[in-house]
């Protein structure tokens, strides 16, 4: 009789065996954890079991094991306490902090200058008083990746790219929240717009729109061009970089730490290559990559300015007698609506350089469209330095070019014909 009335005793969570209750709780997410610290005793006890926690700290905070022993405290309370201090930012933390780990640890052995120009995490209070200044919230995603960074000091070359031509040299850095503050635009055309970045020797900065205003959507981040023919200062077209700040910031890095964009001579060039931009004849490989300048092009009129970067390597197990000299090129240049142009001449970029084995030869050029898009392929012409009367052709891949995407301003939109 006792058994049966054992058996027949109601099921509590007091009588549930630990081992299940903690692996089910293993599934919850941090704030059903906390919840249930207010169901039962019992629960309150298990969901402070602290390897539970473990999962947390690293999912949200990126805490690492080292990082736990250095500080000598348990997950749950390394969990509680990165929440005080950064816990509106939870969304945002891990994908932002990564990208900055990420970026910092390739670029230290190659650029480390850069990365000593990298400020100290602003402050809360900073930031609210950024806010109080320019009345309007900034973005929480902007606001966690300045409570790690406060941005760099104002040096060349600049964390956030460089691009170089013969006569034009472009380097962005990544402004503090004082300085884009300083620049917060509230005139037309970029009315709510915060400078991201600032080039000192250009005048170029890519902005953030912290909202919605001139048909810009709240968080893009955009290249301001204005359009040069009309006759309204607020007619401000756009080529759109990012659709929010974590979206321009970790594509950025993505390209860095992936070798897409190459370092030289220390700094980022944002050149972007295609894998499938390459081209080998014989022992002789021609690879090319791309940039699209905004400073220099404009979308009223139609004038999309490229700058492209070419590759020219002989392999180094080519024989001693295979060493030659490029005496010209052709190009074929094929724009969006199928128009060609044809150029031939000496050299490249006034140069003529002797290729050999192992030995590689890189110049850097540029083309404009009055298309959005185009492509160039073609060859050049070496003769070899052993056999002079020997000429050959060496294929140049064919390589596109397209601008970013853009939106004409408002205020040319709203202009009649005759203005």
């Amino acid at each position: 009789m006792a058994a049966m009335e054992t058996q027949s005793a109601p099921l509590t969570l007091e009588s549930l065996p630990t081992d299940p209750l903690l692996l089910i709780l293993s599934f919850l997410d941090y704030r059903d954890l906390i919840n249930c610290c207010y169901v039962s005793r019992r629960l309150s006890q298990l969901s402070s079991h602290d390897p539970l926690w473990r999962r947390h700290c690293k999912k949200y905070w990126l805490i690492s094991e080292e990082e736990k022993t250095q500080k000598n405290q348990c997950w749950k309370s390394l969990f509680i306490d990165t929440y005080s201090d950064v816990g509106r930012y939870i969304d945002h933390y891990a994908a932002i902090k990564k990208a900055w780990d990420d970026l910092k640890k390739y670029l230290e052995p190659r650029c480390p200058r850069m990365v000593l120009s990298l400020k100290e995490g602003a402050r809360e209070e900073d930031l609210d008083a950024v806010e109080a200044q320019i009345g309007c919230k900034l973005p929480d995603d902007y606001r966690c990746s300045y409570r790690i960074h406060n941005g760099q000091k104002l040096v060349v070359p600049g964390l956030l790219g460089s691009m170089a031509l013969s006569n034009h040299y472009r380097s962005e850095d990544l402004l503090d929240v004082d300085t884009a503050a300083g620049g917060f635009q509230q005139r037309q055309g970029l009315k709510y717009c915060l400078p991201l970045t600032f080039c000192i020797h250009t005048g170029l900065s890519q902005y953030i729109a912290v909202e919605a205003a001139e048909g810009r959507n709240k968080n893009e981040v955009f290249y301001q061009c204005p359009d040069q023919m009309a006759r309204n200062p607020a007619a401000i077209d756009m080529f759109i970089i990012g659709a929010t700040f974590t979206d321009w910031f970790t594509s950025y890095v993505n390209n860095v730490v992936s070798g897409g964009f190459p370092i030289i001579r220390d700094q980022i060039f944002r050149y972007v290559h295609d894998p499938e931009c390459v081209a080998t004849t014989g022992d002789i490989t021609v690879s090319v990559s791309t940039s699209f300048l905004p400073e220099l092009s404009s979308v009223h009129p139609p004038h999309y300015f490229f700058t492209y970067r070419i590759r020219i390597e002989m392999s180094k197990d080519a024989l001693p007698e295979k060493a030659c000299q490029l005496d010209s090129r052709y190009w074929r240049i094929t724009n969006a609506k199928g128009d060609v142009e044809e150029v031939q001449g000496p050299g490249v970029v006034g140069e003529f350089p002797i290729i050999s084995p192992g030995r590689v030869y890189e110049y850097t050029s540029c083309t404009t469209f009055s298309t959005t898009s185009g492509y160039m392929e073609g060859y050049y012409t070496f003769h070899f330095l052993y056999f002079k009367d020997k000429i050959f052709n060496v294929a140049i891949p064919r390589f596109h070019m397209a601008c970013p995407t853009f939106r004409v301003s408002i205020a040319r939109l709203e202009m009649g014909p005759d203005e």
